[in-house]
């Protein structure tokens, strides 16, 4: 005699990536992270500011999971920059692929937001250590032979 059919249907195996998380992802949240530790914000923080937690925030910062259209939205109101900074300094082999815009049908190219300065570490812990110079007097020394370095080469 057969054998009844099983009531429990069985479980899928779940979807793997292929590679891990997209390049784009990745980049998008290397510049969401920037932005937060040059505004001084924690994980948390910024997951408060937009109903999140700090792991679900981690996991946009590190291209695991895809930052939708919405969240990219709030995330350029709370971290005060426009949603193409997010895109900015794209390695060319990244966005290569993407598609281009038509003739006659685009808008015109909006003005670069110009944050590369911005986007070193380095840059970020001279901002730091120079803010923390409480002397106005000794803050302007610095920043003078800074300019002064600067301009040996």
């Amino acid at each position: 005699m057969a054998k009844p059919p099983s009531p429990r249907t069985p479980r899928r195996k779940p979807r793997a990536t292929k590679g891990g998380p997209n390049a784009i992802d990745v980049h998008v949240g290397a510049r969401v992270r920037l932005r937060r530790t040059l505004l001084g914000l924690s994980q948390e923080k910024l997951g408060e500011a937009l109903g999140l937690t700090f792991q679900q925030v981690q996991k946009y910062e590190r291209g695991i999971n895809r930052v939708g259209a919405s969240r990219l939205f709030a995330l350029s109101r709370v971290l005060d920059v426009p949603i193409t900074f997010f895109y900015e300094e794209l390695p060319a082999a990244l966005s290569g692929g993407a598609p281009r815009r038509v003739p006659g049908f685009a808008e015109s190219a909006a003005a670069n937001y110009d944050a590369a300065p911005m986007s070193n570490r380095e840059t970020m812990a001279l901002v730091n250590a120079y803010y923390s110079i409480s002397d106005p007097r000794k803050r302007r020394k610095v920043l003078d032979l800074i300019r002064t370095m600067g301009k040996e080469k």
